[in-house]
C-alpha cells in the first residue's frame, strides 16, 4: 500500500478505523455526526441540513460542546455551487466556529479554501474524475474525495480501480475513496487501491440517529444494488436513487432524464429538496446492511470486520 502522507497519518492516528462518514442531505444530523465521532470515525453533516443558518450555528455549537476533548475531528459539507443561496452565510458560521474539516461539493473555490485555511481548517473536495481532482488541487484543497461508480447521492461513473489509480499517479496527498463501501473488507480494499480513508454514507441511512423515515430505513435494510438507479432528473446532475421510492411516488423511472445543458439548480435548500425528501437516495452497497439500529453498533461491526479482513490478509493492525 502507498505510504501515507503526513496529514493522512495524523488523521488515521485519531481514528479507530480509517473511515470518514459521508454527509448525506437531509439524513445526516448532529446526533448522527456526534455518534460517528464518538465511535471512532470522522462524522459529517451537510450545512444545508439544519433548516436555517441560525440552526446550523446552534448545531455546530452543540457538536463542539459534546465532542470537547475528543480526538476525532468532525466535518461540515458546504455546497459551493453559485445557486446555493446560503453559501456566504453558512461559510461565515463555519469560519466563526473554526470547523476542523470542510467538505466542498459541486465546485472548488480558492476563496473558500483560503477562508478555511486562515484559521487552520482542512478542506476536502468531492470529485468524480481525474480532471476535477486536478482542478481542486489547483484551488488549494488538502484532500480529495474520489466519488466512484456506485456511490450514493451525486455519484460518479468511473470504476474505483481506475479513479484511484489515475489520481494516485500524481497526487501524494490525502485521498478518500467513495463508492459501495459498506464492510470492513471494502475499507481494506480501498486502502489497497491507494486510498487513505474510506468514505461511507448509505449504511448510516438505516441508523437510529439518521433523519430518515421508517420506510426509508426498511428499504435500506431490505434493498440491494438492483434497487438503485441513476438519474439526472431531479437535480440536473447524476444521482443514485432507490427505485422503489420513485415508483411509490407514482413516477416512471424511464422518463426521469433532463436534457443536456438544462443546468444544475440547488436553490431552495439544496438539490430539489422535495425530491431528496420523498424520493430517497442510496448507493449500490446497501446489500451489506442487514439491520437498523444505533450508528455505534454498525461502526462496532465495521471495526470487527475490518480487523478480521486484515488478519485474513496477514496484516498487522494499522
Amino acid at each position: 500500500m502507498k505510504e501515507r502522507s503526513n496529514l493522512a497519518r495524523t488523521l488515521r492516528e485519531a481514528l479507530r478505523i480509517p473511515v470518514m462518514a459521508g454527509p448525506m442531505f437531509i439524513a445526516s444530523t448532529a446526533d448522527l455526526l456526534i455518534a460517528q465521532c464518538r465511535s471512532g470515525i470522522i462524522g459529517a453533516m451537510p450545512a444545508l441540513n439544519p433548516r436555517t443558518t441560525a440552526e446550523l450555528d446552534r448545531d455546530i455549537a452543540r457538536i463542539k460542546r459534546e465532542l470537547l476533548g475528543h480526538p476525532v475531528p468532525y466535518a461540515i459539507n458546504l455546497v459551493a455551487h453559485r445557486t446555493n443561496e446560503r453559501l456566504e452565510a453558512d461559510l461565515a458560521i463555519i469560519v466563526a466556529h473554526q470547523v476542523p474539516i470542510v467538505v466542498l461539493a459541486l465546485a472548488a473555490s480558492a476563496a473558500i479554501v483560503d477562508a478555511i485555511h486562515a484559521y487552520g481548517g482542512l478542506v476536502l473536495n468531492d470529485v468524480v474524475s481525474d480532471y476535477h481532482a486536478r482542478k481542486c488541487v489547483d484551488a488549494g484543497v488538502d484532500g480529495i474525495i474520489a466519488v466512484a461508480s456506485g456511490a450514493g447521492g451525486h455519484t460518479g461513473s468511473v470504476s474505483p480501480f481506475a479513479l484511484a489509480a489515475e489520481i494516485r499517479e500524481w497526487w501524494d496527498g490525502l485521498l478518500i475513496l467513495s463508492g459501495c463501501i459498506a464492510t470492513g473488507r471494502a475499507i481494506l480494499a480501498a486502502e489497497v487501491l491507494g486510498a487513505d480513508l474510506a468514505y461511507i454514507g448509505s449504511p448510516f441511512l438505516a441508523s437510529t440517529e439518521a433523519n430518515t423515515q421508517p420506510e426509508f430505513k426498511r428499504m435500506i435494510v431490505e434493498g440491494s444494488a438492483k434497487d438503485i438507479m441513476i438519474t439526472n432528473g431531479f437535480t440536473g446532475v447524476n444521482a443514485s436513487f432507490l427505485r422503489p421510492s420513485i415508483l411509490a411516488n407514482g413516477l416512471d423511472p424511464k422518463t426521469l432524464i433532463r436534457a443536456k445543458g438544462s443546468g444544475v439548480n440547488i436553490s431552495g435548500g439544496g438539490s430539489n429538496a422535495k425530491a431528496w425528501r420523498d424520493i430517497w437516495s442510496a448507493g449500490q452497497g446497501i446489500g451489506a446492511v442487514k439491520s437498523s439500529g444505533p450508528a455505534g453498533d454498525y461502526i462496532e461491526w465495521l471495526a470487527a470486520d475490518y480487523s478480521a479482513a486484515r488478519r485474513k490478509m496477514g496484516m498487522a493492525q494499522a
